[in-house]
């Protein structure tokens, strides 16, 4: 089971890296000229190559592997623990978070963007809350 568990934290950090660098491509593609293609077509090659090749491949073995230590051990040991529950609502909001960063990647692929690179700064602060949120939760266990 050690494996597993490591396994699904390797599988976070990767996740976790996406979801701080995406929007941070945002910021730099929110304030490019609309004038220079070049930049702007870059920044949506490594928009895409990130969320579908490093960021989404890495969500989905964190939950794979989340899923498997909670059938194997960690629902019968802790769930009835709100650290837990509170844990797992995180995660869920992190999936949301993650499927919003594919919006608006729509969003920057059609030119369809309506948010400053100050909006994108200020999202890209919400994965780091809940990073100390959930590793406070799970190695505390307050």
């Amino acid at each position: 089971m050690i494996w597993v568990k490591a396994l699904h934290i390797s599988f976070m950090v990767t996740w976790f890296a996406g979801l701080f660098y995406l929007p941070r491509l945002y910021v730099y593609h929110a304030m490019c000229d609309p004038n220079d293609i070049t930049s702007i077509e870059r920044f949506k090659v490594m928009e895409r190559k990130l969320y579908f090749g490093i960021m989404t491949p890495g969500m989905i073995f964190t939950f794979i592997f989340g899923i498997w230590m909670l059938h194997n051990y960690a629902w019968y040991a802790f769930a009835d623990t709100w650290w837990m529950q509170l844990k797992l609502a995180s995660v869920v909001f992190l999936l949301g978070y993650h499927i919003h960063c594919g919006k608006l990647l729509m969003d920057f692929k059609y030119n369809r963007n309506k948010h400053s690179h100050v909006y994108f700064r200020w999202y890209n602060e919400v994965p780091v809350i809940f990073l100390f949120l959930i590793i406070i939760l799970v190695v505390v266990k307050p």
